[in-house]
């Protein structure tokens, strides 16, 4: 392997920074396209989550009635 140079100046025989930096580079446009992604799973959790406040509510209410 060629003998790489870290970005202090410090001696890198195994070139890892150059792979580190190559898989940085690499994972990047999946992190965006991650983040990208639609709402619909948000909202999805939002109203579940609302109905399931509002069940147990009627049962709560139901029992102390």
């Amino acid at each position: 392997m060629a003998n790489t140079q870290g970005p202090q100046g410090n001696h890198d025989p195994a070139g890892s920074t150059q792979m580190f930096r190559a898989f940085v580079d690499e994972a990047a446009p999946q992190a965006t396209q991650q983040q990208a992604a639609p709402a619909g799973p948000r909202v999805g959790l939002i109203v579940g989550v609302v109905v399931a406040v509002i069940v147990v509510a009627a049962v709560a209410w139901l029992a102390f009635k």
